[in-house]
């Protein structure tokens, strides 16, 4: 557990290539999604939210917070990072630091938060995002709290992407390997739960807590 950090589980979207509703609730291998992500997310930070818009009851039975974007029509995942560095500064603000991680990647890394830490203090800059076989997963990244105002002021200016965002400040990337198993893989769509499942079967990959 990397004890500065507070991680949030990005599940504000709309989902439409899912066919709409909430992903994380989806079920794989028998169980929703959010286990899958909680399970590995949990061990690796002091506290763990939740970003998701809506009425909160639905995530109830898992006890996290639920927090809701700051900004209307669902403005992407830069606005539930803000979100997330704003509870962190009024609930939380011994935790300087938020992982983020979307809802629909149930295979992250058990030391992702560790290894973002890592990555963004050798390089010297504020932020750190994972990186896999070359290809960037912009949301799933180390953000610090203090930016929040700077984050702030460039959504309210029409930002929405997360890269020109961070290329303003300075980002490293922590990397990890894609074969045999992309620990970013993302389920978008329907089919993508079947895959993920045949993942999640393969030999030697290191299982979340049930």
């Amino acid at each position: 557990m990397h004890p500065e950090t507070l991680a949030v589980v990005l599940a504000g979207g709309l989902a439409r290539r899912m066919g709409g509703g909430d992903k994380p609730l989806r079920h794989l291998a028998g169980r929703p999604l959010l286990d899958h992500v909680l399970g590995r997310l949990r061990p690796q930070a002091a506290a763990v939210i939740l970003n998701a818009n809506g009425d909160p009851a639905r995530f109830a039975a898992w006890g996290l917070p639920v927090v809701g974007d700051g900004l209307p029509d669902h403005p992407g995942p830069l606005a539930g990072i803000l979100a997330a560095l704003d509870w962190a500064a009024t609930q939380r603000p011994d935790l300087p630091w938020v992982a983020s991680v979307p809802g629909d990647s149930p295979l992250i890394p058990n030391d992702l938060v560790a290894r973002l830490h890592q990555a963004r203090a050798a390089a010297g800059v504020p932020l750190a995002c994972a990186r896999s076989a070359g290809q960037t997963h912009p949301p799933i990244g180390l953000w610090p709290v203090a930016l929040r105002e700077d984050l702030r002021a460039a959504l309210q200016g029409g930002e929405r992407k997360i890269d020109r965002w961070t290329a303003r400040h300075g980002i490293a990337w922590a990397d990890w390997p894609a074969d045999p198993i992309d620990p970013f893989f993302n389920a978008n769509a329907p089919e993508d739960l079947a895959e993920a499942e045949r993942l999640l079967a393969q030999p030697g990959l290191a299982h979340a807590p049930g």
